[in-house]
């Protein structure tokens, strides 16, 4: 059932579902709006993730600072057998972020040994979703897709009305970190409760390291996170008709200790004063003020075992890499 979404056929093995125009664009001037008043200005990360800027971060994920993918990568290269003893030949793939890259790659490996045809359900809010998609098809002839571009936890509520069949949810990379803590647990939750009895859940979490390794990961020598950093800014500019200056803001990146995580901000390099009309906004700011884009936590392994079951998972396996700094935890629900 997909009521009130529109239905596109991309190509014969591939369907993309988006909400109505009106109620994405509403959506984006209002958060845009509520995070730049309130106390601690802030952009949430999940609109970095237009076409330019999900391109960027493909590059972001390339870079030698970068380890979180190679982390990753090696775990899924090392598990794949494992993992597709986990799965039948009518289980689904569900996957929060659409992927073309090599992790999506090693997943769809473990569901080519035992499946026949493959049911790939990726949910992303940038249109980029199609093009990675039709990558993905090139080279997997078992693989059908149902593109849903829309929000993780409106596309989870889609993919419950729409099918009884088991799924695993594959949450890779570390995007769960850029959830506040309180909110982390309630997105965790929600998860849960979208997933029946025997369904899988595939987290990536970074975990608590050298805080020198962890800075250079969000501060690249070749400023390519400055770039993306500075491009939700472009994305306000062209979609909500804003007119901020990119070369009057610097990208920022500390370590908050007390929090355990990494933090992304703009920083004004001047005072000056920006609109954007379809918020309703017109914002002052003075030189060195700051704008919050991003924050990711880092975790230790108690840490996560917490969470899960503070959200009604149980864990069935934490896989970390030979650094130890990532890990990749399977949980089912309770």
């Amino acid at each position: 059932m997909t009521t009130g979404y529109r239905r596109r056929m991309v190509h014969t093995r591939l369907t993309c579902l988006r909400p109505p125009i009106k109620r994405a664009e509403t959506t984006f001037a209002r958060e845009v709006a509520d995070g730049l008043c309130g106390s601690e200005r802030s952009i949430n990360p999940k609109f970095f993730y237009n076409q330019y800027g999900s391109l960027l971060f493909e590059k972001i994920c390339d870079l030698p600072e970068y380890y979180l993918t190679r982390a990753e990568t090696e775990i899924l290269y090392r598990i794949g057998g494992e993992l597709a003893g986990w799965l039948s030949k009518d289980t689904l793939l569900v996957e929060l972020g659409s992927g073309s890259s090599l992790k999506t790659r090693l997943i769809l490996d473990a569901f080519s040994e035992v499946q026949s045809r493959i049911e790939y359900l990726p949910i992303d809010i940038s249109d980029i979703l199609e093009e990675s998609c039709h990558q993905l098809l090139g080279e997997y002839k078992k693989l059908h897709v149902t593109g849903i571009i829309d929000t993780y936890q409106n596309g989870l509520e889609l993919v419950k009305k729409m099918t009884d069949a088991p799924k695993i949810i594959v949450f890779l990379g570390s995007s769960f970190g850029n959830f506040g803590g309180a909110e982390g647990g309630i997105f965790l939750k929600s998860v849960s409760q979208s997933m029946r009895r025997g369904d899988l859940f595939l987290i990536g979490l970074d975990l608590i390291k050298e805080r020198r390794v962890l800075k250079d990961a969000y501060d690249d020598s070749q400023g390519i996170t400055a770039r993306f950093n500075l491009n939700v800014l472009s994305r306000i500019n062209e979609e909500l008709d804003g007119d901020f200056d990119l070369s009057k803001f610097a990208h920022m990146v500390r370590f908050n200790e007390e929090k355990r995580r990494i933090e992304m901000y703009l920083k004004s390099r001047t005072d000056q004063t920006v609109t954007i009309p379809k918020s309703n906004l017109k914002i002052d700011l003075l030189r060195d003020d700051l704008i919050h884009t991003e924050h990711s936590h880092k975790y230790t392994i108690p840490q996560i075992c917490d969470m899960m079951d503070g959200a009604g998972f149980g864990i069935t396996r934490i896989w970390q890499d030979s650094k130890k700094y990532y890990a990749l935890v399977l949980c089912q629900v309770l």
